[in-house]
């Protein structure tokens, strides 16, 4: 059954709705089982409202086909991020549920391995997907960034900001644009950065410890961003010509 509607020339996919909504009833639950501050409800309104407009913009802009199992997959997950970022938002006012928080983050970061099988499987990759698996899991980190921050310092927001900073630098410097080589390292050191922060955030481990796990983790974040810019310039600017854009670095992946 198709889920994608046209009105006009205009796609519209029921899918993207039924996030949003599926945000605000996880918002409702949250605010029942946890006491979800006004802080909390806040931020988890503002990033339904931002889910359903910018997908919404973005299937209009595509014009793919039906929005199908996979984009399913990381709409779900989007909606769990919806709620790790209430439950943050809600930290910083009040004494967040840990347990609850760790649990939404972690059964997002399992569900980012099922979408991309998902896509495979059912001959339904595109590049919408894959962007917006990439900026699910970037917005993950970010949230999680900040949450660790509170404890171990600002410092720790790194992690989250890296890639966002790389982007915005992309559009002052074209060639860090370009398409960059499949790496397993490279895809192994973005996920380690959402195991990571969601252990340190969990409070399992004593802060120094859990401090070092993560300066790890960003050390190990800067030398995979700092390999592939080394690589974007000898491509692009360095010499050459600057290979095709591809959206952006692995960061979680992005």
């Amino acid at each position: 059954m198709t889920t994608q509607i046209r009105y006009g020339a205009r796609p519209f996919s029921p899918d993207v709705t039924l996030g949003a909504c599926g945000q605000l009833l996880l918002l409702a639950l949250l605010g029942w089982a946890t006491g979800l501050g006004p802080l909390g409800w806040l931020a988890g309104a503002v990033y339904a409202a931002a889910l359903w407009a910018l997908l919404t913009l973005a299937l209009r802009r595509s014009r793919t086909g039906p929005f199908g199992p996979a984009n399913r997959v990381t709409l779900t997950r989007a909606v769990l991020v919806g709620g790790v970022t209430a439950l943050v938002a809600h930290s910083f006012a009040g004494r967040a549920p840990v347990a609850v928080l760790t649990g939404l983050a972690t059964v997002a970061l399992l569900l980012d391995a099922a979408d991309g099988q998902v896509a495979r499987r059912t001959g339904t990759a595109s590049a919408l997907g894959a962007r917006f698996d990439m900026e699910v899991d970037a917005f993950l980190i970010l949230v999680l960034s900040a949450h660790v921050a509170g404890s171990l310092g600002g410092w720790a927001l790194s992690i989250g900001v890296m890639r966002y900073a790389f982007v915005a630098a992309s559009w002052v410097l074209p060639w860090l644009r370009g398409a960059l080589p499949p790496r397993f390292a490279r895809k192994t050191v973005a996920a380690l950065q959402g195991i990571v922060l969601v252990v340190a955030g969990a409070g399992v481990l004593p802060r120094p410890v859990a401090g070092t796990v993560v300066a790890v983790a960003l050390g190990l974040l800067v030398w995979s961003f700092g390999r592939d810019i080394a690589w974007l310039w000898r491509a692009g600017a360095g010499g050459g010509d600057a290979p095709g854009p591809d959206g952006g670095h692995e960061t979680s992946p992005p």
